[in-house]
């Protein structure tokens, strides 16, 4: 019998899933751990702009995560655990009967109903900031849960020595993003959002000569797009026997012809409208996937 898991950590800014790696469940909860009795013979990874700001499933289930194995529907256990300002405080909100998952109804309704002095507490944690708005009755004063979730589905399976099976994962992660295009502004000081995507998703000077095209002269902001971002966890891979996959395939779906997507890969090819396809053999994943989507807005009247 071997644990399996794949990660699904919701990062307040950086939504992020995981590939399939091993794992145990010690005293300290999670642990994953390599194995050398399995190797991953190849991955199939399709990444789609379709991804909601927040996930939208059941609490049980947020990311309506579903898993195969061999073409036998497997029941997954949802792993939770919550950390604020680098501390698990997961035992405390169980222990104030606040659910795990920040952006549920449940955890903003058990907020609201904190006596004073926990509010007062859990604001010194990091756990909550405060919320003044006004919804047409005056300004109230609610309190938002901030802290960071994380999250990994499990499994047991048996691999039959020799054999190669295979695993299906599909779930509708959470995206991060802007309301606007946020990398063409002028660096200022340590500030400098063009280097950093540059790095993170291999946005070169084509890429984004073109985007500055679609924005008035001098007005950065005007750009017609939205930006979305995705990222996969593709270095859990190296712990199975080899520490390479076998074959690897990624396609990335931008969602519409207008849109524009950047992504580091190696001879990435466009397969059709808006499907753009990596390949790869022995595939050491040196480091995660990040993909940019640059989504088109429509046309003001």
């Amino acid at each position: 019998m071997r644990w399996l898991g794949i990660v699904c950590g919701v990062l307040l800014t950086a939504p992020v899933c995981a590939n399939d790696t091993s794992a145990v469940i010690g005293a300290g909860g999670l642990e994953f751990v390599s194995n050398n009795s399995i190797s991953m013979v190849s991955e199939e990874l399709f990444i789609s702009a379709q991804p909601v700001a927040f996930p939208d499933g059941p609490e049980n289930n947020p990311f309506r995560f579903e898993t195969s194995f061999d073409g036998v529907p497997v029941e997954a256990e949802l792993h939770e655990y919550a950390y604020a300002a680098g501390v698990d405080r997961s035992d405390y909100l169980r222990e104030r009967g606040i659910p795990l998952l920040p952006f549920g109804e449940g955890a903003v309704e058990a907020v609201d109903q904190l006596d004073a002095a926990t509010t007062k507490e859990m604001l010194h944690l990091g756990l909550l900031v405060p919320d003044e708005f006004d919804a047409g009755k005056g300004w109230e004063l609610h309190h938002r849960p901030i802290w960071t979730w994380r999250a990994a589905y499990t499994w047991e399976a048996i691999f039959p020595a020799g054999k190669t099976v295979e695993v299906v994962h599909r779930y509708k992660p959470s995206v991060g993003g802007t309301v606007g295009v946020s990398f063409l502004d002028e660096p200022s000081g340590t500030n400098d959002r063009a280097a950093e995507y540059a790095q993170k998703y291999c946005l070169d000077e084509a890429f984004i000569a073109a985007v500055r095209k679609t924005a008035k002269p001098g007005e950065p902001w005007t750009a017609p797009f939205t930006e979305k971002w995705i990222s996969y966890i593709v270095s859990t891979g190296s712990n199975w026997a080899g520490g390479t996959i076998g074959r690897f395939r990624l396609v990335v779906d931008k969602g519409a012809p207008e849109n524009l997507v950047s992504f580091c890969g190696t001879d990435v090819r466009k397969i059709g409208p808006t499907t753009f396809e990596m390949e790869a053999s022995d595939y050491w994943p040196e480091r995660e996937i990040d993909v940019l989507i640059l989504q088109r807005l429509e046309a003001q009247p």
